[in-house]
């Protein structure tokens, strides 16, 4: 199906549209990323894009935005052709765009962020700071969006940083605002938060563009949708006549399973020990206080919490990256379900842990999992390049036996790519994320510390991961898994550790309902 059908109530058809893109075709050697998409919003309304990672949504956006010329087709804004060269066009057609990843400078003030390149000021005063000020606070107050104009970029929540973004289109006078995966690093409030921010933005007349992999927002928070499924539009849906399941299976051409399907654990021995852990934030304040609790072979303990109290920093000391102030970490070897040589990992780093039988999914894919410059092959041993199946006496690499080793990965773990040798920066977020779980899982470990596993992957790749979690626990595997998507918590952990300010507050069952993880994710007791 080549184009976006969307039946809308008559009023509807009345609106004009906001964006029209015509056959919009862009390609790389070896991929194609839109082929021939169209894509109609209208003015004034919520228009999700979503398809699975690698269906072009972000290169569609990026080429309304400026940032990419498309090799052939149309763009409209408000009825009018548009030669979009480069973001200067986009912004002087009114049209503003929040990054996956923040374009915004740490140490810069939240107000020098916002008015950079477009500083008020006179000859007399290249850059008059309270002039600026008050732009900002008239701006936060219209649009419903309170922030201190003083406060640095690098002492804000994730949230917070949000909303300096969406600041900076609005202060540019944007009224079509695309938004790319908004909620990937939200906590549930602040996603609650945004979407309420959301609706009033278009309240006061501005047209939203949403890309996100996640349905339950698509239908809470769109009017209409459009799907892209591998570089082709799908077809289109008005968001009050569909569900997560049409919606799934256009995205993917199959039906997706949206719950886990899972046996019941049988847990053997502890494999995980962690007794009493103390530790220091980077602030060096004290962040983890007296944390204790055990994973066993053939299970998975889900720890649930609003981030910001201390799953990150737990994460870095059970995985070597985070000194231990005091306590201890050992991980016990299982054969034939009996325990057998105990290691105490307390002061390993993160290559010792690895050959104790430790394998680790970092939350910051980008930061801590990969170096996205290096090729798929570099990246499918890192950490291991020393291993004897892949080093002679750990120093000349057997560039033979990498490679066979890359292309068995990408296609058991079904990576899609042109070549084992592109660089990982070339694909998209849910096959750089196969990259990692590939590596990990591949290394036969004891135990899996799966960290934010699904942040910014598509349903099917979701599905993709949590299959092969589950399977990790059938093998016997001993699994910790950190998130925070309570949905995702509560389908796939046997146990749930809740963590607050630091501390375990109580371990249950998955039966919990979210109104009782709730509680306790917020210190309260059952």
């Amino acid at each position: 199906m080549q184009e976006s059908t969307i039946v809308a109530p008559t009023e509807e058809r009345e609106t004009p549209f906001a964006v029209e893109m015509r056959d919009i075709c862009k390609a790389w050697p070896g991929v194609i990323a839109n082929d021939h998409v169209n894509l109609t919003v209208r003015k004034g309304e919520i228009h999700a894009l979503v398809g699975e990672n690698g269906a072009g949504k972000t290169t569609l956006m990026n080429i309304l935005y400026g940032l990419i010329r498309p090799d052939s087709g149309e763009i409209f804004i408000n009825g009018q052709q548009a030669h979009i060269t480069g973001p200067r066009d986009a912004i002087r057609l009114k049209i503003g765009m929040v990054h996956q990843h923040f374009m915004l400078i740490p140490p810069l003030t939240v107000a020098e962020n916002i008015v950079l390149g477009h500083e008020p000021g006179s000859a007399a005063s290249i850059y008059d700071v309270k002039k600026a000020r008050a732009s900002i606070l008239a701006l936060s107050k219209q649009y419903g969006l309170p922030i201190k104009p003083d406060d640095r970029i690098e002492k804000l929540s994730v949230g917070l940083q949000q909303r300096v973004e969406i600041l900076k289109i609005l202060y540019r006078a944007a009224d079509i605002l695309i938004m790319d995966e908004p909620t990937g690093v939200l906590t549930p409030q602040e996603t609650f938060e945004l979407f309420a921010v959301l609706r009033g933005l278009v309240e006061k007349g501005k047209t939203i563009i949403f890309i996100t992999h996640k349905l339950r927002e698509v239908l809470e928070l769109s009017d209409t949708i459009t799907v892209l499924r591998r570089g082709k539009n799908a077809g289109g849906l008005v968001t009050k006549q569909t569900n997560q399941a049409e919606i799934a299976r256009m995205m993917v051409g199959r039906e997706v399973l949206l719950r886990v399907n899972k046996t019941p654990a049988h847990p053997g021995p502890v494999v995980l020990h962690i007794e009493d852990i103390y530790a220091r934030d980077d602030r060096d304040l004290e962040v983890l206080h007296g944390v204790s609790f055990d994973v066993r072979a053939g299970e998975i303990l889900g720890i649930a919490g609003v981030e910001g109290n201390g799953q990150s920093e737990l994460v870095e000391a059970l995985t070597g990256m985070r000194k231990i102030t005091s306590g201890k970490i050992t991980i016990t070897q299982v054969k034939d379900g009996q325990s057998g040589r105990v290691q105490d990992i307390t002061v390993m780093n993160a290559r010792e842990e690895r050959l104790a039988g430790l394998a680790h999914i970092p939350e910051d894919r980008r930061g801590s999992g990969l170096v996205i410059a290096d090729s798929i092959e570099e990246n499918m041993i890192l950490g291991r390049q020393r291993w004897p199946q892949f080093s002679l006496v750990g120093i000349v690499l057997l560039l033979r036996n990498i490679e066979a080793w890359a292309r068995k990965l990408i296609k058991e773990f079904d990576v899609r790519t042109s070549s084992a040798e592109a660089p990982a920066r070339s694909l998209s977020g849910g096959n750089q994320q196969k990259i990692i779980i590939a590596r990990e899982f591949a290394a036969n470990p004891l135990a899996l510390i799966a960290s934010q596993p699904t942040r910014g992957v598509d349903i099917g790749a979701i599905e993709f991961i949590h299959r092969r979690i589950i399977e990790q626990r059938d093998a016997g595997k001993a699994v910790l898994l950190i998130s925070a998507e309570l949905e995702e918590i509560r389908s796939l952990s046997d146990r749930i550790a809740v963590m607050y300010e630091g501390k375990i507050v109580d371990i249950v069952s998955p039966e919990a309902t979210e109104e009782q993880l709730g509680i306790l994710m917020t210190g309260g007791h059952l």
